[in-house]
């Protein structure tokens, strides 16, 4: 475990804030520690939220799959990217007739939050990580990016980590449809982006100094550090390696092995103060 240069620390954080792909989970797996890092946290009175870039499952699908590998959880103690921008344009756009390239998991979350979703006339363009994309999708995408329609993705990671190494995520279609279009996406939701944690601190009703991000990835979970200025803990369990640091912008609070050893962290630093 590598510790902070900062005064900030563990103990004052209320409420984690944890990744899952790569680092609570790989495939239908628990990480090392898993269930006693959450088992640490209800002892210390301390919460917890899942929050998931991934888009391609609805949070209910999320907290049936963390429930049957071994912690029964609500659907409210997850959120992913797909809901955050679904509320996002909610609050901006309510009205809006959209083109949405994604899973029917991410179709259900944004019929829920009732908007119209259509392939005729769209007012806006909306890219999720979907598994179910086909060539006309893309190639359709592309014509109304190419037209100039207001252009969101749900999140920017590159790769999903799986059991057998990665596969590719939205990172690749952003990829794919600049190489076509020329265009970035106007507007990205999903971490690193602030707007995902401004909306769970809302919710939660915590301020910002009392949330930490435990994720594997350096360029989303990690960038949250510098975006919304939350303490950061990067666990070696899913796509970064320590190789990885050496050079990166990004730079976690933290670095440690597994979930495990934040639990047993945590559980030092309150013998420490006590």
């Amino acid at each position: 475990m590598d510790t902070p240069a900062t005064t900030a620390t563990l103990a004052d954080v209320r409420c984690f804030l944890l990744d899952m792909d790569g680092t609570f989970y790989l495939g239908d797996h628990l990480l090392e520690g898993a269930l006693d890092f959450i088992d640490t946290l209800r002892q210390q009175g301390k919460d917890f939220v899942f929050l998931t870039n991934n888009s391609s499952k609805h949070r209910r699908m999320y907290a049936e799959k963390i429930t049957r590998l071994g912690l029964p959880i609500p659907e409210e103690k997850v959120f992913t990217s797909g809901e955050a921008t679904a509320i996002y344009l909610k609050k901006h756009h309510p009205t809006a007739r959209i083109y949405l390239a994604g899973t029917p998991a991410l179709e259900e979350e944004f019929r829920t939050h009732g908007f119209t979703l259509t392939d005729q006339d769209p007012q806006m363009v909306v890219l999720g990580f979907d598994t179910t994309l086909t060539y006309a999708k893309l190639w359709k995408l592309c014509d109304l990016v190419r037209a100039g329609l207001p252009y969101i993705a749900t999140h920017p990671d590159l790769n999903c980590p799986t059991e057998n190494g990665f596969m590719p995520d939205i990172g690749a279609m952003i990829a794919f449809i600049k190489a076509s279009t020329g265009r970035e996406p106007d507007l990205i939701v999903g971490k690193p982006n602030r707007l995902i944690v401004d909306a769970l601190a809302d919710k939660l009703n915590l301020p910002l100094h009392a949330l930490a991000m435990i994720g594997d990835r350096l360029y989303t979970d990690i960038a949250l550090g510098q975006t919304a200025g939350i303490l950061t803990c990067l666990v070696l369990s899913g796509e970064t390696t320590r190789r990885d640091l050496e050079g990166s912008p990004y730079q976690p609070a933290y670095v440690f092995d597994h979930l495990g050893a934040v639990a047993e962290f945590l559980k030092q630093t309150q013998k420490d103060h006590a």
